[in-house]
């Protein structure tokens, strides 16, 4: 263990955070954290910094700065681990991708990308659902405004086939694609509920709607 090392985990331990809960309010694999508490990786000054403030204690000492010695050292042990064949930036590459999603930005047809989200991968999942089903949409109307839904707004969602009661939901419904609240009233019948200023709600037949997509939760536009 690593002096920088071994000082992590003791101002962790003194602060009651496991491994993974640092690591997550620290936008870092768990794995990281204790690869660095384990002397496996070199701690740089600008994370011995940004855990220093976290955990309110001083770990930046002169004694445990990153040299290019101990860059050095940790490169050769990397090495070891890897096949000469790979290439060290493609190596990186895979390392960063592992703890970090692109989530891509769709209109409502999911056939146009207007940008990309960055957010932490934690065990294959982003914020808890799968990563190769989370998405961001750009939302297109004021349909739904009386749910503080506004149109610009980005709404992060995961993709679903069935909905649950009074979720709301990405739908296709009669051709067109639209952001409704579902409600289940019983006999595979549902209430699509929409909100623009006032009211409005809709029976239809489940077999009638196409769940698209969940939302959990929206960032606003300012």
């Amino acid at each position: 263990m690593s002096r920088v090392g071994e000082k992590i985990k003791q101002a962790r331990e003194k602060n009651g955070l496991s491994a993974k809960v640092l690591g997550k309010k620290l936008g870092v694999a768990e794995k990281y954290i204790n690869d660095i508490e384990l002397g496996r990786k070199v701690a740089n000054e600008a994370f011995i910094e940004r855990v220093s403030k976290f955990l309110k204690t001083d770990l930046n000492d002169i004694n445990m700065v990153v040299t290019d010695e101990d860059l050095m050292k940790e490169k050769e042990a990397f090495k070891k681990t890897v096949n000469t064949k790979v290439e060290k930036s493609e190596v990186w590459t895979d390392a960063f991708a592992s703890v970090i999603k692109n989530v891509p930005i769709y209109n409502y047809s999911l056939s146009n990308t207007k940008g990309t989200r960055e957010l932490t991968v934690h065990s294959n999942k982003v914020e808890g659902y799968p990563q190769d089903k989370v998405l961001y949409l750009q939302i297109e109307n004021d349909d739904m405004s009386g749910f503080r839904i506004l149109k610009g707004d980005l709404a992060f969602a995961h993709m679903v086939k069935e909905f649950s009661n009074n979720g709301i939901f990405l739908i296709d419904h009669k051709g067109e694609r639209k952001i409704r609240q579902i409600r289940s009233l019983g006999n595979s019948k549902v209430l699509l509920i929409s909100n623009g200023g006032s009211l409005i709600t809709e029976t239809t037949e489940i077999k009638e709607i196409n769940i698209i997509a969940k939302l959990e939760r929206i960032e606003i536009k300012l």
